[in-house]
């Protein structure tokens, strides 16, 4: 009777000692997975190698047609503003891009964006050095952005 009371209770607290041991090797595996941050995702503009490829023609679009002549188009040649006195042409290097505000401060209204390379002219500085007005190239839009996310560009 005793060495059957003894086995039972042995047997009771060796399950215990198992299922506890399980849970806590368990809960450490996924404490520990969890722990660990995911790898950063690779986006196209944060490489300057990583560039886009433009399709490639294929023979029947490089080969003329047989019916139609071709005409040389007129070419239209750009033709480059003056920049203003102490104005210098620029790129934006703040890789989340930049809001663009009516005024030199942080609640000014937001009048647009500025994304990542892209070309602007910076045509002033804050009397505190903390903001540039900037022009964009391709809209002539200008605004304010924080100083020292742009950098100037020779061309």
């Amino acid at each position: 009777m005793l060495s059957g009371l003894t086995k039972f209770i042995l047997g009771f607290f060796l399950a215990i000692a198992v299922l506890i041991g399980g849970g806590a090797a368990i809960a450490l595996y996924f404490m520990n997975r969890t722990g660990i941050p995911p790898a950063k995702p690779v986006y196209s503009n944060d490489s300057p190698s990583v560039k886009a490829q433009a399709p490639k023609a294929t023979q029947a679009q490089l080969s003329p047609s047989s019916t139609s002549t071709p005409t040389e188009s007129p070419k239209a040649t750009p033709t480059a503003k003056p920049l203003p006195s102490g104005a210098y042409r620029g790129r934006v290097t703040w890789a989340d891009g930049l809001s663009l505000r009516s005024q030199p401060n942080q609640e000014a209204e937001r009048i647009g964006g500025v994304t990542f390379n892209q070309k602007i002219i910076v045509l002033e500085e804050s009397g505190d050095k903390g903001w540039q007005k900037i022009r964009l190239e391709d809209s002539e839009q200008e605004g304010w952005v924080k100083a020292g996310n742009t950098e100037k560009v020779d061309e």
